[in-house]
């Protein structure tokens, strides 16, 4: 793999195991999967044989960013105005809208994923975790073999959460019976997966996590297995926690969810939980105690539009927090850049009711790469430094879009937003967005296929 130079960097925000810096007018130099060196004049140094040099003039380079929750199978449920969030509960909504996942076909789940990672990519998303919990039937059992396929054909570094329900709608779920699996039939296909693909050494592009959908909808038995696989196979855990359920888990078991996973054993450094916008201080503090971390999904809060996500609260305990694009039936977008600004301005619309400050700007930045590589148990992503991977975005700042602004890129993404794709996308040290392409990829040809496995579908 050739190394690429990046020439005379406006700024790069470097971050070497003490918190981000800002460092101006530098280069960035890399060797493989890994970034060697940021610093002046490095053209002048011995270079990697086969290096490409890049005049990266007025670039802001910025760590890749990390999802950390997303749904890639619902980019085939988008601009959907007739599924209205706002006027429904979350149980109601669900009743609604899981039919329609469950017409969906190997080749949709395939097609979804790569849509759902080239938006992603274009927008400077270099790592992600997706959270693939809809097995209809009739659409067979690789499903996420496919998802590793579409990640390998666009460079993504893919982080699959083998997801699963499996309590019947008769006995309370929102899930319909095309969509169950039996407890053993989700851990063998978890454990499966985990043998063929789950990469932990350095620059590992393939991981795997043990991720039942949500205890409201699967059997208790389905979150004791899964603890039992990952602490045993050295994987993570997720599941969504804190939605809108807890008034339902707390009448059918006795417990809201945070004490229930917690009496499971589904807690802990090696756990994180999808939105958690109607936990207690009480809980959040449990949460704290036990590492167990927090993917915030700022998009589905505003549909939601009852409590919005105690962030402050989170940062003041020491949670980990992370960021996630959610799935398009609740966001119709797959840009974590966008959801940087959207987390900051939420919060600043809560700032009178809270007991604890806004974090600053630039701390939202840090959810979606050092935050977001936490979460997912990363110690080789999420900050730019010599030896760390090579996972990047630029951005030309010579627009008059940051006129005003290029004073402070800590703070650029969550104050102001960055509203077009980025210039560069690098992941592993291969380029794979530049110029508005895929290098190598042809972006009419992928766009025509996924159009029309999703017209194979009666929606």
């Amino acid at each position: 793999m050739a190394g690429h130079l990046l020439k005379n960097c406006a700024a790069v925000i470097v971050d070497e195991g003490n918190g981000p810096d800002i460092r101006r007018n530098v280069d960035v130099l890399t060797d493989g999967p890994a970034i060697r060196a940021i610093g002046e004049g490095l053209d002048k140094e011995e270079l990697p044989i086969g290096t490409v040099t890049q005049d990266a003039s007025g670039w802001f380079v910025y760590p890749g960013l990390v999802n950390t929750h997303h749904h890639f199978f619902q980019c085939f449920v988008r601009n959907r105005a007739d599924l209205d969030w706002t006027k429904l509960s979350v149980i109601e909504w669900l009743d609604r809208i899981y039919p329609i996942f469950s017409r969906l076909t190997e080749e949709c789940f395939y097609h979804a994923s790569v849509t759902a990672m080239a938006e992603l990519i274009k927008h400077g998303c270099t790592t992600a975790f997706d959270h693939q919990y809809c097995f209809p039937r009739q659409a067979g059992k690789r499903l996420i073999d496919r998802q590793f396929e579409a990640a390998e054909l666009l460079g993504m570094r893919f982080h699959a959460g083998r997801g699963g329900n499996t309590l019947p709608k008769s006995e309370g779920s929102t899930i319909p019976d095309a969509m169950l699996e039996t407890t053993d039939e989700f851990i063998a296909d978890c454990a499966r997966l985990i043998d063929a693909y789950h990469d932990a050494g350095r620059f590992g592009m393939r991981q795997v996590v043990a991720a039942p959908c949500q205890p409201v909808n699967c059997y208790r038995d389905t979150f004791v297995e899964s603890v039992a696989l990952a602490r045993d196979r050295n994987v993570r855990m997720h599941t969504h926690v804190g939605e809108g359920e807890s008034p339902v888990m707390q009448a059918r078991h006795g417990l809201r969810t945070v004490d229930y996973c917690a009496e499971i054993g589904f807690c802990g450094p090696d756990a994180f939980y999808a939105h958690c916008w109607e936990l207690t201080h009480d809980e959040l503090r449990k949460m704290a105690a036990s590492g167990t971390g927090v993917s915030h999904c700022p998009e589905p809060v505003y549909l939601v539009g009852a409590e919005i996500t105690d962030i402050p609260a989170m940062s003041a305990l020491g949670l980990s927090v992370g960021l996630g694009c959610d799935g398009a039936a609740s966001n119709d977008n797959s840009n974590l850049m966008h959801c940087i600004h959207s987390a900051y301005m939420l919060q600043c619309l809560a700032a009178s009711t809270r007991d604890h400050p806004v974090p600053p700007p630039a701390d939202f930045l840090g959810y979606a790469t050092t935050g977001g590589a936490a979460l997912l148990g990363r110690g080789d992503i999420g900050r730019l430094a010599p030896g760390m991977a090579a996972d990047l975005f630029a951005i030309d700042t010579r627009r008059m879009d940051y006129v005003g602004t290029r004073h402070d890129p800590l703070s650029l993404l969550a104050k102001v937003g960055i509203g077009a794709p980025t210039d560069m996308t690098m992941i592993n040290g291969r380029v794979v967005w530049a110029k508005g392409e895929f290098p190598g990829l042809d972006e009419a040809r992928m766009f025509a296929q996924a159009e029309a496995a999703i017209a194979t579908v009666q929606f």
